[in-house]
């Protein structure tokens, strides 16, 4: 019989996210397991700052966006895991999210991953690629990729 004692669900904050939370959340709480929520900034932001040795930083620094993210997952526990039935451990990592998501798995021993996918095909898939695509190619234990119901599927 399977043991789902640390159930993951790295999020981020999207809407497509929320459906794969409701999994997430059943299968730690069905099991009396805990609910890891993580949200990775992207470090590949400080590669969309201007280049040249008088340029101005685009948008917000490091720091900056990993205390909006902290605030934020906080935020994102409490208006949906405050009446979770299940311990909530969170976190908030800095990296290329599926090497972070990984990472975290083996690190916390992370019995299943759950995670929405934007289900994009065709051009898209390959200029954004696809982090649920590779966490589910690389991961240590097993991922439940979940698709937003009313997403349309597009033949590849």
């Amino acid at each position: 019989m399977i043991q789902l004692r640390r159930v993951l669900f790295p999020s981020d904050f999207s809407d497509l996210s929320l459906h794969g939370l409701v999994y997430a959340r059943s299968f730690a709480e069905a099991y009396g397991g805990e609910l890891h929520v993580i949200h990775v900034v992207d470090e590949a932001c400080q590669y969309w700052m201007a280049m040249g040795p008088n340029s101005l930083p685009v948008g917000p620094s490091m720091d900056e966006l990993l205390e909006v993210s902290k605030k934020e997952i906080q935020s994102f526990i409490k208006e949906h895991l405050s009446d979770a039935k299940c311990p909530i451990v969170s976190d908030v990592l800095v990296g290329r999210p599926f090497i972070e998501i990984i990472g975290y798995a083996k690190e916390k021993d992370i019995d299943l991953i759950v995670i929405g996918t934007h289900g994009r095909s065709g051009l898209k898939h390959v200029l954004l690629g696809s982090v649920a695509e590779k966490v589910v190619r690389k991961s240590p234990c097993p991922v439940l990729s979940i698709r937003h119901p009313e997403h349309d599927f597009i033949m590849p």
